[in-house]
């Protein structure tokens, strides 16, 4: 009788434009936990969750919020693009992504949108 792990999680490294970047994914009953990190550490924490717009279900918009580390403005556009699929993905749950990155342009990020894609746990 095999059984399913609670926490399923799945991680993978790949070099983009040169930087060694790691990505750890892990699903939480409630919560969808990415790390995405170019220095080894988990890095600045955000929050990305879903929020339906009045009078239309169908339409999520995303709300994001730095929890620790630096408030800049990057940093939500950043989350907001990589964490936006998952959620729609894993059903409109909650995103709780931590970034550490060296290289934040937008052939990075579209790189690391696919890293993420490979360690789908959702």
């Amino acid at each position: 009788m095999s059984t399913q792990p609670l926490i399923r999680s799945k991680q993978t490294e790949k070099s983009i434009n040169g930087i060694s970047t790691q990505v750890v994914c892990t699903e939480f009953s409630n919560y969808i936990f990415i790390v995405l990190t170019q220095y080894g550490k988990i890095g600045t924490l955000v929050s990305v969750t879903p929020a339906s717009r009045s009078g239309d279900i169908s339409t999520s918009m995303f709300t994001t919020k730095v929890l620790l580390g630096k408030e800049e403005a990057l940093t939500h556009v950043c989350a907001k693009h990589l964490a936006t699929f998952v959620s729609q993905e894993a059903g409109n749950r909650p995103v709780l992504l931590g970034l550490a990155l060296k290289d934040s342009s937008i052939e990075a990020i579209k790189a690391m949108k696919d890293v993420i894609k490979s360690c789908q746990v959702w």
